[in-house]
């Protein structure tokens, strides 16, 4: 489960948990650093005061000689205070020092005393009473353990910045590439460094423009095709008509429509498909709908049985009716009776025809001139397009087989498919 939501996150979220997780161990470490260097400090401190007191309680005489005394005081690396000095110290100990060690034996008794970040040596035996003051060199330990960890996290945060800077440039690759995505055919990619994320950048481009001059040569051809056919269609179907043989002049008045169905469909198609088509959204009566596709049909109404009661639908009129139409068209074609009805069924629009299971899955037939075998009615257009319209319209075209019968229906996107 954690590897597939690794899988889905985006590099710049990656690299936010990844330095995230690095700064949090970086200060943890660093926290449990400061607590070991406390602790051993106390520990030195600690034996320490314990070195002095046994030095001072067991080492020197009863009425040690001065001369010891200095010995012992640089030996330790203490400072004796006297006079004013060692008073004033004996006023703040009595007013607020902490004390922080305590040692002694038979023969007397040591203290140790902390008064702003100083450390006094109260020594008690018979014969002598001595004030100390801890003259050892400050250990700077800890302030280097500081600036060393503030200069670490720094650093991180620097090379965090550094790597998020360095991916920038992928927010405005994607913003480009989604608007070319969107249809924008003139839209450019420029990246000006020639790194790895310049050469995605420099390969996109690339694809780009060679995508909007095969665009360009398919419009040409498809547009040029279309006009070079319409002349001798229409040509040739003045020609038919002057033809005296009843027979041979239905077959062919039959051939030159479905050429003109044939170019009329491309037509549609190239249409639908652009990328920067908009369906023309407006209430309108189902009814009218239907009517419109009955008319593009041009069959027999003893064919098409009409089970719907008349609502209002937010469409594009002319494209929702050629939908209904090609599949009406569909079902005429390919059913066993040679009829179709269409019905709402729970708020779907259907259509309903007679005949055996689709051999294949729906997304074979939406594809541009699939057709099931044996079968050469049509060009293999019809469902193509009304797959592209409905994607256009905010439908999903689902198929199911019913008790005999085959059922196409336009389900909006945001219901769920029923199924049987």
């Amino acid at each position: 489960m954690i590897r597939d939501k690794m899988r889905h996150l985006s590099v710049t979220t990656f690299i936010h948990v990844l330095f995230s997780l690095a700064i949090v161990i970086l200060i943890a470490t660093f926290l449990l650093f400061l607590s070991w260097d406390k602790d051993r400090q106390k520990l030195e401190e600690y034996k320490r005061f314990q070195f002095i007191s046994i030095s001072f309680l067991s080492s020197l005489q009863t009425s040690p000689k001065k001369d010891a005394l200095k010995k012992l005081y640089r030996e330790l690396r203490v400072l004796p205070l006297e006079g004013e000095e060692k008073n004033r110290v004996m006023e703040l100990i009595a007013q607020g020092g902490k004390t922080i060690f305590t040692g002694g034996s038979s023969i007397g008794q040591v203290r140790v005393f902390r008064i702003d970040n100083n450390h006094y040596i109260y020594v008690q035996r018979m014969g002598y009473n001595l004030m100390l003051k801890d003259n050892r060199e400050k250990n700077y330990n800890f302030e280097f353990a500081v600036a060393i960890g503030i200069f670490l996290i720094g650093l991180l945060l620097l090379l965090y910045l550094a790597v998020l800077k360095k991916l920038s440039p992928l927010k405005k690759l994607h913003q480009e590439i989604q608007r070319f995505a969107q249809g924008d055919m003139q839209t450019r990619i420029s990246y000006v460094y020639n790194d790895e994320i310049g050469k995605i950048a420099k390969s996109f481009d690339d694809a780009i423009v060679r995508i909007r001059e095969l665009s360009q040569s398919k419009n040409l051809f498809m547009r040029n095709m279309m006009h070079e056919l319409k002349t001798p269609i229409t040509k040739g179907r003045i020609v038919v008509e002057m033809l005296e043989d009843e027979s041979t002049k239905k077959v062919l008045v039959r051939a030159f429509e479905r050429m003109n169905e044939l170019i009329s469909e491309l037509a549609e198609l190239e249409r639908v498909t652009t990328h920067n088509f908009e369906p023309n959204f407006e209430y309108v009566m189902l009814s009218e709908i239907i009517q419109e596709s009955k008319e593009l049909l041009m069959v027999q109404q003893a064919n098409v049985q009409i089970d719907i009661e008349d609502q209002a639908l937010a469409t594009d009129k002319k494209l929702m009716a050629l939908v209904i139409k090609n599949l009406m068209d569909n079902g005429l074609k390919y059913s066993i009776d040679s009829a179709v009805r269409l019905q709402i069924h729970q708020g779907i629009i259907e259509v309903v025809s007679k005949g055996e299971r689709l051999e294949h899955p729906l997304s074979y037939y939406t594809e541009p001139f699939s057709q099931a075998e044996k079968r050469s009615a049509g060009f293999g257009l019809g469902l193509y397009i009304v797959e592209s319209i409905l994607q256009k319209l905010g439908y999903k075209l689902v198929y199911k087989h019913d008790k005999g019968y085959n059922i196409f229906s336009l389900l909006p996107e945001n219901r769920k498919e029923q199924r049987s």
